[in-house]
């Protein structure tokens, strides 16, 4: 490990995120710096305390309110996608290519951010969350934010699971997360400047991203070197390729489909055209083997704007047994791989690229638990959004000094296999990350202050701020009268 070049990298991307800051660059700087070595704080206010933050706590919020701020209303989304843009370059610039992997690895995944108690907050909708206690409603009130990350390569099974962001995106009320994701892959697909542009890229997802409405509009921008793995549900349906026509073709609609091929009815599959097994060693010591069963050139029906009949795809079949063959997952894992490319992907590949998909939420629950994703409490839904992506650029920055770090574990964290790995994963680089700092410098300059703010004038009564309603997705917005 070159140190000098890691604290090289480190500072030219601190330099390029400063310069790519607009207004309130130096406040944002050391917020973003407060965030990535306080693992503790309790709220955004308390960022404010910080040594690495020397400004007020007012200057938070609005270094938060000036990261990004659209010309015109009428403007925003599309200034924010070319704000988006921007920075998905920046850091793109800054990810290591692969080594042993022949293909670049991405995944989209969306995170909820409950806001039950905020009437205030536009566009809140009915969200999917998870819960712990059996027999709830895994449903809260909130916005939802799509996530494209880059996951870098792996050496080892112990590795940190690290994962870069490139794109954060709310999904608004009239939208779902596949179109969501759809937008994403094609901005980054489409941008030329990227340095994977040319190279093979696979995009991994789960059952969400594995529906029509999801691979139908991103094939049809047919991305020549985009190869998506993702889940499918236990019970779809698929086909085989149909029976070649002999002589003349006959009147009427030709022939898409053939026999099918049922996930429920295992009369319907045949023999698979490539089998593997993986043996592998749980971390609690116990040996397992994965069985690998492959399909290939299988169809899916599609709809009349997403002919699916000519996009063939590979259909893997995914099973965990143990030493007497017995099966250790109660359901069995499908994954489909599809893209003109998927070819260059052996079934074991697309496996091991679908199983760092995990590491996603690693990413999510570090952003919970150590850099207030959800903390934020805030009236103004761009604001949010301003506050997601900060949270963003903490992680990568974070990322960035995974070489740099030391580890600090705690007295019962001695013992733990993390601490025998070469790199620390995100925890612990938090920990550290102030020592790296005060050695490395800021880009920052020191506040200059002005002295106290007039305030309000005297009798001046604020409005109360709107309340919005909940948006049930599917009904039909109420007509102005």
């Amino acid at each position: 490990m070159n140190i000098q070049k890691s604290v090289s990298q480190l500072k030219q991307f601190r330099q390029a995120m400063y310069e790519a800051f607009g207004l309130r660059r130096d406040a944002l700087m050391e917020l973003v710096d407060a965030l990535s070595s306080t693992p503790d704080a309790r709220s955004v206010a308390e960022l404010s305390l910080s040594p690495f933050f020397r400004r007020e706590y007012p200057s938070v919020y609005d270094a938060i309110a000036c990261l990004f701020r659209p010309s015109e209303p009428e403007k925003a989304d599309e200034e924010r996608r070319e704000w988006e843009q921007k920075w998905m370059r920046l850091i793109a610039s800054y990810l290591l290519e692969p080594q042993e992997r022949k293909f670049w690895l991405f995944g989209i995944d969306v995170v909820p951010i409950p806001r039950p108690f905020a009437p205030t907050l536009p566009d809140r909708t009915f969200v999917y969350q998870p819960n712990t206690i059996s027999g709830n409603k895994p449903v809260t009130i909130g916005h939802q934010y799509s996530h494209l990350v880059f996951f870098p390569e792996k050496f080892n099974d112990d590795d940190a699971p690290w994962t870069v962001p490139l794109i954060v995106r709310r999904i608004h009320s009239d939208e779902k997360a596949t179109t969501v994701g759809v937008e994403q892959i094609n901005a980054l697909m489409g941008d030329e400047t990227l340095p994977f542009h040319d190279e093979l890229c696979v995009s991994v997802g789960d059952t969400v991203y594995g529906a029509v409405t999801h691979l139908g509009p991103v094939m049809k921008q047919n991305h020549e070197n985009l190869v998506i793995v993702a889940r499918s549900r236990n019970n779809r349906v698929f086909y085989r390729q149909p029976p070649p026509v002999e002589g003349k073709s006959k009147p009427g609609h030709p022939t898409w489909y053939g026999e099918r091929f049922d996930l429920k009815d295992s009369d319907t599959w045949g023999e698979p055209d490539e089998v593997t097994e993986v043996p592998f060693i749980t971390r609690s010591g116990r040996h397992y083997r994965a069985k690998l069963e492959g399909w290939h050139d299988l169809l899916m029906s599609g709809k009349r704007e997403w002919p699916m009949h000519q996009l063939p795809f590979t259909l893997i079949r995914v099973r965990v047994l143990d030493k007497e063959g017995n099966q250790v997952f109660k359901r069995t894992m499908w994954l489909i791989v599809i893209g003109k490319r998927r070819r260059e992907l052996s079934i074991l590949e697309a496996w091991e690229a679908y199983g760092q998909r995990y590491d996603v939420e690693h990413y999510f629950r570090f952003g919970k638990q150590r850099l207030l994703e959800r903390a934020y409490q805030t009236s103004d839904d761009e604001h949010e959004e301003n506050w997601m992506y900060i949270v963003a650029l903490s992680k990568t920055q974070l990322w960035k000094a995974r070489d740099l770090a030391r580890l600090l574990p705690r007295p019962w964290e001695r013992r733990l296999p993390e601490m025998k790995r070469k790199t620390p994963g995100p925890t612990f680089v938090q920990r550290d990350f102030g020592r790296i700092i005060r050695q490395i410098g800021t880009p920052a300059q020191p506040p200059k202050p002005r002295g106290n703010s007039p305030g309000r004038a005297k009798g001046e009564k604020q409005m109360p701020r709107k309340r919005h309603p909940v948006i049930k997705k599917g009904e039909k917005a109420p007509q102005p009268a």
